[in-house]
């Protein structure tokens, strides 16, 4: 799929069919977060798969935003070391990493981030000196969603050229 394709076609996925995602999809998924750029090259995130149903389970009784992730075939906790400056930012750019390589795929994801910290710490074994920055959750979705077009504000509304308020149009690119 081409890559602008694929971001203006991805949406948000909160509801799963019952069929497994391949092992390989699931692999694919990882290596996109693993070659996702990061401040100074640190690579500080850690990436905790989960994709036994229990343990996607007990995510979801962690969650504070995400108990639709029960559904998910599989869910991967973002973990960020804070003392890294821009490591939300590192974050956020592997989460849409893994969810474009996933939807490359036919596989929807969803993402939250309110947790019951200490619990799912416990839960998970998550190190005290690593940030949960975000969780996604990945499956195959419930109901066909591919080709719905996203609402969006017009660009001439969000971009502006050489100056804030200069509004952004076709005829104004060089």
């Amino acid at each position: 799929m081409d890559t602008l394709e694929a971001i203006k076609t991805k949406i948000e996925v909160r509801q799963f069919s019952d069929k497994s995602v391949p092992r390989d999809v699931k692999s694919e998924v990882l290596e996109a977060a693993r070659m996702t750029g990061s401040s100074s090259n640190t690579q500080h995130w850690r990436f905790l798969l989960l994709q036994k149903k229990d343990a996607v389970q007990r995510l979801s009784a962690d969650s504070t935003s995400g108990g639709w992730v029960a559904g998910a075939n599989f869910a991967v906790i973002i973990l960020t070391n804070p003392k890294v400056n821009g490591h939300a930012i590192d974050a956020g750019r592997a989460v849409q990493d893994m969810q474009l390589a996933a939807w490359n795929r036919g596989v929807g994801t969803g993402i939250f981030t309110g947790v019951k910290e200490e619990k799912l710490r416990n839960d998970f074994g998550i190190p005290s000196e690593m940030e949960i920055s975000a969780v996604v959750g990945f499956g195959y979705p419930q109901k066909k969603v591919s080709g719905k077009k996203k609402k969006r504000v017009p660009l001439s509304e969000l971009a502006f050229v050489d100056k804030f308020g200069n509004k952004f149009s076709e005829q104004s690119l060089s």
